[in-house]
């Protein structure tokens, strides 16, 4: 039995109090957060405590912390955490400075405390699913990668000036499934972004659409493709051609009803957004790390994962801004 302390009692916060108050191998004892009134609200449902990070990390029954908090605070409370001997669960990105990522991670060798990053999407089943189709060589040897991820609206404008930007914050997913399905690390990266759904996007600096095409020495490549519109819903697809054949995962749907008649045959719209899309791959990578814990295993995805991850998208960023690819 693990018993959590959770820092952050926001949209992403809700969602791990929940999955960890229903684990039948987890307890939530405190939930902390700078809004009083969201932890509390939080607390209450899920039969917490509200507490500050120090009362949490000093009390010896808490055995673990979900770090859900805004990004700017996950470096520092990952640090607290391991110095006090507390399993570490972090929604990603460890933080938006390589550097700083460098130093959080050489406390938590230090320690030698588990810390797992919260790619959630390498939990969802059939993505997951794929990955070992590929890795038992279905489809001979991975040629080409190609990955669709586009949002069904931005966020406000306040989050995209926080954000990091969009491949920081977006697109960081994508670049850890890209490394996740390639099976070698990407040796160049080639960017290339405009503004065309918001402007105001744009005057916040940054962008909302954007392709990376990355390339492994071998020559495998990788295509990603963001936007933050897509009118018809969550649009998450990814392909993956190899020597004999191809793999692919399609959109999930509210249902799977496909209707015919004579004026058309058609489906439902994409799940609205990822809460929706990944509720069930959220489940899982919660079991995943406390099966981890419990039986004495580094976390999968780790803090190398997050490194490696951040790695791409500063490259990216650098590639935009430049015109040119970067060389890993």
């Amino acid at each position: 039995m693990l018993t959590f302390a959770q820092f952050g009692a926001g949209r992403i916060g809700r969602i791990h109090a929940g999955n960890i108050a229903a684990h039948p191998s987890a307890r939530l004892k405190y939930v902390v957060d700078v809004n009083a009134d969201a932890a509390a609200t939080l607390a209450a449902q899920r039969g917490a405590e509200v507490a500050d990070v120090e009362a949490a990390l000093v009390d010896p029954e808490v055995t673990a912390v979900m770090v859900a908090s805004s990004t700017d605070t996950h470096a520092d409370l990952i640090e607290s955490s391991a110095r006090a001997g507390k399993a570490i669960f972090c929604e990603k990105p460890i933080d938006l400075d390589s550097v700083r990522v460098e130093t959080c991670l050489a406390v938590v060798a230090s320690t030698g405390v588990p810390l797992m990053l919260g790619f959630n999407r390498r939990f969802d089943p059939t993505f997951a699913a794929l990955r070992k189709r590929l890795r038992a060589g279905e489809v001979g040897e991975v040629e080409q990668v190609v990955i669709t991820s586009r949002d069904p609206g931005p966020p406000p404008i306040d989050y995209i000036k926080v954000s990091g930007g969009l491949f920081r914050d977006m697109m960081i997913h994508d670049l850890d499934i890209a490394r996740w399905l390639l099976g070698e690390e990407p040796a160049r990266i080639f960017a290339t972004g405009a503004c065309l759904v918001d402007p105001a996007i744009g005057a916040a600096g940054d962008i909302d659409t954007a392709t990376v095409v990355l390339t492994t020495k071998r020559g495998t490549q990788a295509v990603i493709t963001n936007s933050r519109r897509a009118a018809y819903g969550y649009d998450q697809r990814v392909e993956v051609l190899g020597s004999r054949g191809m793999l692919q995962v399609g959109n999930r749907t509210e249902t799977a009803i496909l209707a015919a008649t004579a004026d058309a045959v058609s489906t439902d719209k994409p799940m609205h957004f990822f809460l929706e899309r990944y509720a069930e791959a959220y489940r899982i990578e919660l079991d995943a790390f406390i099966g981890a814990v419990a039986e004495g295993r580094a976390p999968d995805p780790g803090g190398e994962d997050g490194r490696m991850a951040l790695r791409l998208a500063d490259a990216a960023l650098e590639s935009l801004k430049s015109g040119a690819p970067v060389d890993l």
